[in-house]
């Protein structure tokens, strides 16, 4: 059983818990995630680790409330207990050896993107970051962001804060008027999608996160499988980052909804 230490609602939907993990903290990088249950008959849910301090041993994951399980996890509190976590999981990121490195993160994906930022910070790359989200009170991890980058780029669908648009338009910009050594894409499956057809022409290199539906991510299920390259990987051990160019982005979109029906009976029940 693993303790929540800390809550904090970041943005409507969209919560941060952090939990004592020393083991999972120890050995955690940049890129790594956890599954975890909330109940002993809860569904697995895979969660980028979002930041983590091998110091205190603690682990912070963020999360926002699209289903059942999410909703279920988004109403423990401060003091409750998380059934099971188990990580780290996946490949971390490398980081070492780019001089400028631009990443993206839409909606929720900026939780994913925070650790990714925060590492290559730390190995001395000029780090330009953009956020963005439908609306000014979606955005989320500014202060943080902000305190781990060269520069920050802000972008909101409706205009209500910072650039109006997506956050493809400041990346086109950028690409325009500078040289880049790497793009890390994370967020919805579209806008990744939009970035690796915008870098591929230039010849850039361009690494996304893919959130394939997934089990017990330890590669036997093969629920997480997507294609590369024309190549079957699974994002558990294979991943969950790929080289942009080389996914099949339409496969993906339509095996993330393969339990859409299942998902929308499962709304249906009350959360206990």
């Amino acid at each position: 059983m693993y303790e929540i230490l800390a809550k904090e609602e970041l943005a409507p939907t969209i919560k941060k818990i952090t939990v004592k993990a020393p083991l999972i903290a120890e050995k955690t990088r940049p890129g790594n995630f956890i599954i975890l249950r909330v109940n002993e008959k809860g569904e697995r849910i895979p969660l980028t680790v979002a930041d983590y301090d091998k110091e205190t041993g603690q682990v912070a994951i963020i999360f926002q409330e699209v289903g059942y399980s999410t909703k279920l996890l988004g109403s423990l509190d401060k003091g409750d207990h998380i059934h099971d976590l188990v990580g780290p999981l996946g490949h971390h990121l490398e980081m070492e050896g780019y001089k400028k490195v631009v990443l993206l993160g839409g909606g929720s994906g900026t939780a994913l993107l925070y650790p990714k930022v925060k590492g290559f910070a730390e190995s001395d790359a000029e780090v330009i970051t953009i956020t963005g989200a439908r609306t000014k009170n979606l955005v989320i991890l500014e202060e943080e962001l902000r305190k781990k980058s060269d520069r920050l780029y802000i972008s909101t669908d409706d205009g209500s804060y910072g650039h109006h648009g997506f956050v493809t338009d400041v990346l086109k910009d950028i690409l325009e008027n500078e040289e880049v050594d790497l793009v890390v894409a994370i967020g919805p499956v579209p806008m990744m999608r939009a970035v690796a057809n915008m870098t591929e022409p230039e010849g850039i290199e361009t690494i996304v996160s893919l959130n394939s539906i997934m089990v017990d991510g330890t590669g036997m299920c093969g629920a997480c499988r997507v294609t590369i390259g024309g190549e079957t990987k699974f994002t558990c051990v294979d991943g969950p980052a790929f080289d942009a160019h080389q996914v099949d982005f339409e496969e993906l979109m339509n095996r993330l909804t393969f339990y859409q029906n299942e998902e929308n009976m499962a709304e249906e029940m009350e959360v206990d």
